[in-house]
């Protein structure tokens, strides 16, 4: 297992031209996010023969008992309904997922799991859990805990000057929305 990183290995760099600090720490997020993402595609393929995409939506129907519809998996995976459809259609045919009419409208499609998708499913979930617990196992609780907070205040700003609006994250706010406020900042 790899040692974590030092002190003086994450220091931030010495102040200087505007935005370096930034452009550091997207690098930074963005070398982990692959790390990471690499491990769980590795896994899954290997030991699953499934694809990251097809399991992300396998868990967004799991998660949603009444079968989320195409649009709410597109919104969930930040993906196009193309894709979404695509997808679906491969499960579909796999056996994996099935698609059943909203009652109420039934121009809506809810995807759910079939048995044999929940099958699938169940052992791809601690599996990736433990993937994720091995490549962070330098880091203790406090730390995971920290890094938790602060990457929410992170997402809560960038999605608020996304939107024009100013991050104003609230004490024991788990989600860190963010908050448009009124008049000059």
């Amino acid at each position: 297992m790899a040692q974590p990183a030092t002190a003086t290995e994450t220091a931030p760099p010495p102040a200087g031209e505007e935005g370096q600090l930034q452009v550091r720490l997207w690098l930074r997020l963005l070398t982990g996010t692959n790390v990471v993402l690499g491990r769980l595609r590795r896994g899954l393929r290997d030991e699953f023969g499934m694809t990251l995409p097809a399991f992300d939506l396998m868990v967004q129907c799991q998660r949603s008992p009444g079968g989320p519809t195409m649009s709410e998996l597109s919104r969930r995976l930040m993906v196009t309904k193309g894709n979404v459809s695509a997808l679906v259609e491969r499960l579909k045919a796999k056996g994996l997922v099935e698609c059943r009419s909203d009652p109420s409208d039934g121009r809506l499609q809810h995807v759910h799991l079939t048995e044999a998708g929940q099958a699938l499913l169940a052992p791809m979930l601690p599996a990736a859990q433990a993937w994720l617990v091995e490549l962070m196992a330098g880091m203790d609780d406090a730390a995971l805990t920290q890094l938790y907070e602060l990457l929410g205040v992170f997402k809560a700003t960038i999605v608020a000057n996304e939107a024009g609006a100013t991050a104003v994250p609230q004490e024991n706010d788990d989600a860190r929305r963010p908050q448009r406020r009124r008049g000059p900042p």
